[in-house]
């Protein structure tokens, strides 16, 4: 394996080109960074496909105060009310620097953004582009601006693996393309790698979306946190796409709402109604399926006949299934969409690794807490890019140990799902989140990669004996005092050695 000729000890090395990897590669400028993406910039990531916006406090009646309260109240307990502060008084500043940038977002006749609602939010704050096309925008304006910088050099390859020094710190990535292994060694590594929907069957994400980065963080040694927590999106678009067209929860902010076969309302009695949390409203149409219904998304009438102009993705992904908003339902049905977990952070995105950083959905930074407030995942990866770029400080590496060279990972992804689908879903139980880790282990074994994060996942939900957000036990309705879960690989593997999994093991 060669080294690229750039000098290690100037060299940032981001893995990812969503949202998080494309900003920390801009907010690094003019330092030298090499952005490694494992597909052509500008496709392969879930920011593209991000319909409702950006979550901002720029009303004249809001304020950061109530967008961090907000994003406190849907965090279940979990969210840090400092780091909800301090995204929340980051937002203005973000769409002015994504407006320098060159994203053209929505605006009113006279010129001022134009603020949409969504659920759990108590104020209309969420910034959008193309009517519900904000993720794409947002792309398209920083692949543009990563295009024209000097300081980034692109490179097209899949991480294998992170090099290391001897004393244990992140000194670089092993890449692979075209069936060759090459090094880049660096005297950091951020790691924007995005989620893990692609390991459930019914999910909103790219099929890529597997954990690649909390897998490479946890065979170094870092930290993880919250990793049960994934949040589900009520309203997937129900089919048959694999993966599922999101019905952007924006709609449920301008007057859709869920009804079942009947035409009842499945949210009625439920605190929020059709604008409760995402955890509530995931349940809400889980059970109503359970029940055997079908449940839909109902548009019709005025908002469905002027959704091709206000919300053109999901009529086109409607058209494309044959449905008319204007005249029929949209049926849904909830799909894993969003991780809450990831690789534990600090306030300047630091992992407990030396060396390694983390940004967007693959880092645990403490905003989201046990359930993601809509819109404000974009709003972290931007602002977690610049308070990594000004506080990145991970000197020269030392001496490089000799990589890894272990065989191409094992597809398993299929069994993966299987697995993820039906034991580590919507509600899960003891029972089955005990076969889960069991069967993942088996995977895990193979050197699946997406088996080992799904064991990572399975293992934290089988812990945490209590509903909280996202995680729902249907064995452990109530709830215990708030804390977080933190665990380490080396720690899931000494696991194994309980007694409860020895017959499923054996």
């Amino acid at each position: 394996m060669n080294a690229l000729s750039r000098n290690p000890a100037d060299r940032v090395v981001v893995v990812g080109a969503g949202v998080a990897g494309l900003a920390v590669a801009l907010r690094l400028a003019p330092r030298p960074v090499t952005l490694v993406t494992a597909s052509p910039l500008g496709s392969g990531t879930a920011t593209g496909w991000a319909q409702g916006g950006i979550a901002a406090t720029i009303g004249a009646d809001d304020a950061p105060r109530l967008h961090a309260a907000d994003t406190e109240a849907a965090g279940a307990g979990l969210t840090e009310p400092d780091v909800a502060r301090r995204v929340a008084e980051a937002g203005p500043g973000l769409i002015d620097w994504l407006v320098e940038v060159g994203v053209p977002f929505d605006r009113r006749e006279d010129g001022a953004l134009a603020l949409g609602l969504e659920a759990a939010h108590s104020r209309r704050r969420i910034v959008r582009a193309g009517g519900d096309a904000t993720g794409r925008a947002v792309l398209d304006g920083l692949v543009r601006a990563v295009a024209v910088t000097p300081s980034i050099e692109v490179v097209t390859a899949t991480v294998r693996d992170l090099l290391c020094d001897e004393a244990g710190a992140v000194a670089g990535v092993v890449c692979e393309r075209d069936g060759s292994r090459f090094r880049i060694p660096a005297r950091a590594v951020v790691l924007a790698t995005g989620g893990v929907g692609g390991l459930y069957a019914s999910t909103t994400n790219p099929r890529g979306a597997v954990g690649r980065g909390l897998a490479l963080a946890a065979r170094a040694g870092a930290t993880l946190r919250d990793m049960e927590f994934v949040q589900f999106h009520p309203t997937a678009i129900a089919a048959g796409g694999d993966p599922m067209p999101l019905a952007t929860e924006a709609l449920r902010g301008e007057g859709a709402s869920l009804i079942d076969a009947r035409g009842d309302r499945v949210m009625a009695g439920i605190e929020g109604g059709d604008l409760a949390p995402r955890d509530v409203v995931a349940r809400g149409i889980f059970q109503a399926l359970a029940r055997g219904t079908t449940v839909y998304l109902d548009a019709r009438g005025e908002l469905g006949a002027r959704m091709p102009t206000r919300f053109p993705t999901v009529a086109a992904l409607c058209a494309a299934a044959g449905i008319d908003p204007a005249r029929e339902p949209i049926p849904v049905r909830p799909a894993a969409h969003y991780h809450m977990g990831g690789i534990r952070v600090d306030a300047a995105g630091r992992s407990t690794v030396p060396g390694l950083y983390a940004c967007g959905e693959v880092a645990s930074t403490g905003l989201h807490g046990a359930n993601r407030l809509a819109s404000n995942s974009l709003l972290e990866a931007l602002a977690y890019a610049g308070w990594i770029a000004d506080g990145l400080d991970a000197g020269p590496p030392g001496p490089v140990l000799t990589a890894r060279e272990s065989a191409p990972p094992a597809s398993r992804l299929a069994a993966v799902r299987r697995v993820m689908e039906h034991k580590v879903g919507v509600v899960r139980d003891a029972e089955g989140l005990t076969e889960a880790v069991a069967r993942l282990r088996a995977l895990a074994e193979t050197g699946c990669e997406a088996a080992l994060t799904g064991l990572l996942i399975a293992d934290g939900a089988l812990r945490r004996t209590e509903s909280r957000g996202a995680h729902w036990r249907s064995d452990h309705p109530g709830m215990e005092p708030p804390r977080h879960s933190e665990t380490r690989l080396a720690d899931v593997e000494r696991a194994f050695e309980e007694p409860r999994f020895a017959e499923l093991l054996s």
